[in-house]
C-alpha cells in the first residue's frame, strides 16, 4: 500500500505531532517532507500531499479538506512563538513587516490591529529577519523558531542593543485578551480523497507517542536551535497544547468569523471532521 505523503512545518511546535512517525510506532507509515506554513497549505492544494499540518486560515481557502479531530496546535494564553516586535506601542504602528511564511499569524496581527489596537497599518511581506523586517516597517511578526529564539537566547538582547526600545507582544495572549479564548494555529488537515478508518488513531497515536518523549525533544532542539533546555521545556509543556476540544473549537470558529468580517477569507465554511 502507498505510503501518506504528510506534509509538516518545520518548526519545533510540530515535533510532538510527529515524533512518533519519526521514531516511534507509527515510523514507516508515512513518507514526511518539511517545509514552512504556507508551503503545507499548498502542498495539501496542489495534491503534493495526502495529509498536512496546514495553518488553520487554510483549511477555509482549500477545498475538500478534512480535519483529523482532537489534534492541533493550540494556545490558551501566550505561546511565546507568535510575536509582534515593534519599535513603537502597537497601537502606533503605520507600518508592519509581516513574516512571508506566514498565513495564519498575518490574519490574526490584522484581526489584532482592526479589533483590539483600533488602528490600520499597512502590511509588507518580508522574510523573517527581525533586523531586516525592522528597517522597513514599525513593526515585525515573528512566528516558530524565530520567535522562540528571540524570546529565549540572547538574539532578544542583541536586538534591543542594536535596535533600541522594543515592544513585544504575545498575539497569542492579546487574542486571550481580547476573546477570552485559546487561538488553534494549525491542524491536521486531509484530502477528502485520502481518508480512512485508521487516520484518527494514527495520528493521536504520534502525538501521544511524542508527548510521552518530551525530554528526547527537547535535548534535541537545545542543540539544534542554541536555546536553553528549560525554556524550550516550559514551551512545549504549557505554552502550546495539542489537543483540539471544544474550547479550541470555539476559539477557532471565533477566528473565522472575525477573518470573515475582515474581509479576510470570503466565507466561513463549517467544520468538518473524519
Amino acid at each position: 500500500m502507498q505510503k501518506l505523503r504528510l506534509s509538516v512545518v518545520q518548526y519545533l511546535n510540530t515535533a510532538p505531532l510527529v515524533w512518533g512517525f519519526l521514531h516511534g510506532p507509527q515510523q514507516g507509515q508515512a513518507e514526511l517532507s518539511f517545509t514552512v506554513p504556507s508551503a503545507c497549505a499548498e502542498a495539501l492544494r496542489t495534491g503534493a500531499a495526502d495529509v498536512g499540518i496546514i495553518p488553520s486560515i487554510a483549511y477555509q481557502t482549500i477545498p475538500g479538506l478534512k480535519i483529523i479531530p482532537g489534534v492541533a496546535l493550540v494556545a490558551h494564553g501566550s505561546v511565546e512563538s507568535v510575536l509582534l516586535v515593534s519599535r513603537v506601542p502597537a497601537a502606533e504602528a503605520r507600518t508592519v513587516a509581516l513574516d512571508q511564511s506566514s498565513q495564519t499569524s498575518a490574519a490574526l496581527v490584522r484581526i489584532l490591529f482592526a479589533r483590539h489596537w483600533k488602528t490600520q497599518p499597512r502590511y509588507l511581506s518580508a522574510v523573517p529577519d527581525l533586523e531586516a523586517m525592522l528597517g522597513r516597517a514599525d513593526a515585525a511578526l515573528l512566528i516558530g523558531d524565530p520567535a522562540l529564539q528571540f524570546a529565549l537566547n540572547s538574539v532578544a538582547l542583541h536586538a534591543r542593543e542594536h535596535l533600541g526600545q522594543l515592544f513585544v507582544y504575545d498575539l497569542a495572549g492579546e487574542w486571550h485578551r481580547l476573546t477570552g479564548l485559546p487561538f488553534v494555529f494549525a491542524l491536521w488537515a486531509v484530502r477528502a480523497d485520502k481518508v480512512t478508518p485508521e487516520l484518527t488513531r494514527l495520528f493521536t497515536g504520534s502525538r501521544e507517542f511524542g508527548l510521552s518523549r518530551l525530554d528526547d525533544i527537547v535535548a534535541a532542539a537545545a542543540l539544534q536551535l542554541n536555546l536553553p533546555p528549560a525554556g524550550l521545556a516550559r514551551y512545549l509543556s504549557d505554552s502550546v497544547r495539542f489537543s483540539f476540544d471544544e474550547e479550541a473549537r470555539a476559539g477557532l470558529e471565533a477566528f473565522y468569523r472575525a477573518a470573515h468580517e475582515l474581509g479576510l477569507i470570503p466565507t466561513v465554511r463549517p467544520l468538518e471532521f473524519i
